[in-house]
């Protein structure tokens, strides 16, 4: 759903505010933080929970990118038709594998930190990526690829001039959906030493705080809706830009 021309730049300010002047809200939080409890959270900086958050995401998410495309590309080619199987038992393992049990069964060969949910977010967000960018190669419009091998391209050239251009908007669905995904499943990163802001949320729950995690909650979640839109809006013109 797309935010109003209106509530968009409102709903950025109040992130920024969040994350920038969180004593700005104390009297929203106050009500539910325990008596004589701090209200804000404020064992780390916001601004760079968030920043390390996003890098995480967005590493994970480009790797994620990359690699299924890559299969989605090799698998609709004469040569590799005979992977389709094997291609969507890879992508489905994420999805099969909870990030949990990801984090504990990375935990002990990549050590506490960033390594384990960097994993846990790659294998995750695969498989709609995948999917995506396998439906839009495989339903190319017939006339135009009759239209691209009847001007002399080769395959390299039909594939990077027309077949990927016209797949990029199905293929942007995928990596959206991918990303809010990998946005929210990010926090339980916390629970491995990684610097996300599962850690406000975490905090909140073991000290039975409920203004930390409506705190955490409220800024993934702003983030999550105003990064949706940014890719619903981008999608959006380059579908009218492929239809024009």
């Amino acid at each position: 759903m797309r935010i109003g021309v209106i509530l968009r730049p409102l709903l950025v300010a109040i992130l920024l505010a969040m994350v920038l002047r969180p004593d700005w809200f104390r009297p929203v939080f106050e009500p539910f933080a325990p008596a004589g409890g701090p209200v804000i959270y404020e064992r780390a900086s916001l601004l760079s929970l968030s920043l390390s958050h996003l890098g995480i995401v967005a590493l994970a998410s480009l790797a994620a990118t990359i690699v299924a495309v890559t299969l989605a590309i090799l698998v609709t080619r004469p040569a590799g038709a005979a992977f389709r199987p094997l291609s969507r038992t890879i992508t489905n393992m994420g999805q099969t594998f909870p990030p949990v049990a990801v984090l504990a069964l990375t935990v002990p060969a990549l050590g506490f930190g960033t390594g384990p949910t960097l994993v846990a977010l790659f294998l995750y967000g695969l498989l709609p990526i995948f999917e995506n960018a396998f439906t839009a190669l495989t339903t190319l419009p017939p006339a135009t690829m009759d239209a691209a091998r009847g001007i002399g391209l080769n395959r390299w050239q039909r594939l990077i001039r027309v077949e990927l251009p016209l797949a990029l908007p199905v293929t942007l669905t995928g990596i959206r959906l991918s990303i809010v995904i990998a946005l929210g499943t990010a926090t339980i990163g916390s629970t491995v030493a990684a610097r996300t802001l599962g850690e406000v949320i975490i905090a909140g729950l073991l000290t039975n705080n409920t203004a930390f995690v409506l705190q955490g909650g409220l800024i993934v979640g702003l983030f999550a809706v105003l990064i949706y839109d940014a890719l619903v809006q981008l999608e959006g013109y380059l579908a009218r830009r492929m239809g024009g």
